[in-house]
């Protein structure tokens, strides 16, 4: 993994987030404040304009430098968590280049923020398996989209979906959603061991 993968990545993300905003919005709705997909718009395309300012040079840089765009720029819950995600793999790219290492340190740092585990209708329920996934070399799109999906029938116990119990049964998380678009947007950007 390098710089420029790394770039790819985080552009073909910004894309899809954007092509998808009314949806992740959407999914939103019922379960939340119906803003995640304008939210993530807003700080996928901040990250892209500032990463093509500042020309981050290592991979410490370009992940502490969109987790903290993302921290500063995506409103309500998504961008403490997207952004400690990121940061987290900033720390950890100090140490290592190795997918799986700084995806399962970017997953820690969502659950050190959210008090997320599996099972809770989060993005953890997408980061997770995809982690593992990664570990084993054996991410593929049918992994990702099985996450994302398994989250329709789980009762949400964290976050504002969390208050409506039951009800929140039958729809997909949209913190998932955009979590399989990064993980999604990874692959095609073909970022790897």
């Amino acid at each position: 993994m390098n710089v420029e993968t790394v770039k790819t990545w985080l552009d073909l993300f910004t894309d899809e987030v954007n092509q998808n905003k009314e949806y992740l919005s959407e999914l939103d709705t019922p379960i939340g404040d119906g803003d995640h997909g304008m939210n993530m718009a807003r700080g996928t395309t901040a990250v892209k304009e500032v990463i093509a300012e500042k020309n981050p040079t290592t991979l410490v840089d370009i992940f502490k430098l969109t987790g903290m765009t993302l921290v500063s720029k995506v409103g309500g819950a998504s961008g403490p968590l997207y952004g400690s995600a990121f940061i987290s793999m900033a720390k950890a790219a100090g140490e290592t280049d190795d997918l799986g290492e700084l995806l399962t340190a970017g997953l820690a740092g969502i659950q050190k923020r959210g008090k997320a585990e599996v099972g809770e209708k989060t993005m953890v329920d997408v980061w997770q398996p995809v982690v593992e996934a990664v570990q084993k070399n054996e991410l593929t799109s049918k992994v990702i989209q099985d996450a994302v999906e398994g989250t329709k029938e789980i009762k949400a116990t964290k976050g504002r979906a969390s208050y409506l119990g039951d009800r929140s049964i039958g729809h997909i998380d949209p913190g998932a959603m955009s979590s399989g678009y990064l993980f999604e947007a990874m692959l095609k950007a073909g970022v790897s061991q």
